[in-house]
């Protein structure tokens, strides 16, 4: 390894082949428990529907609404805690302990969206907010709206779909 000197600092040249830097910051990860993440997943997905549940039978006991009615205003709510919640920076330490339980989820879209629009909102509302605040959330919107036309043509085809 050659060292050079620049403006007073000492420093060395390292070279390494992609393959030796990946192998070396493998080494350097901390180890993950599959298991365990699983099991987070798992936990932190399942009270998310809890918490989804327990909102949709406030609608439904106390506003009077069925089911059905109150079912959109639940997604509504929780999209709105998800918001707050990343924009005082508490949902992305959740997600760091729950990760794919606090992602799958509407409230992982939200968070997914709100982040990006406080990322990019120094850059003004138009090319700051609205040029990036679907750059995450873009993929899944297309690929959920492709997905969505396939089964629905499958559906067509098989002669399963509803009235």
């Amino acid at each position: 390894m050659a060292t050079k000197r620049k403006r007073g600092h000492n420093y060395k040249k390292m070279s390494m082949s992609p393959k030796e830097y990946q192998s070396f910051a493998k080494t350097m990860e901390p180890p993950r428990s599959i298991f365990a993440n699983c099991i987070k997943a798992f936990v932190f997905g399942g009270a998310i529907c809890v918490v989804g549940q327990a909102i949709s039978e406030l609608y439904v006991h106390l506003m009077g609404m069925t089911q059905e009615a109150a079912s959109n205003p639940t997604v509504a709510t929780l999209i709105l805690i998800s918001v707050i919640l990343t924009s005082l920076g508490v949902y992305d330490k959740i997600a760091q302990w729950a990760g794919a339980g606090s992602a799958v989820p509407v409230t992982g879209f939200a968070n997914s969206m709100c982040s990006a629009a406080l990322e990019h909102r120094s850059e003004g509302l138009v090319l700051g907010v609205g040029g990036n605040m679907f750059k995450l959330a873009g993929s899944v919107i297309v690929y959920g709206t492709v997905a969505a036309f396939f089964v629905g043509i499958a559906h067509l085809i098989l002669g399963t779909g509803g009235q």
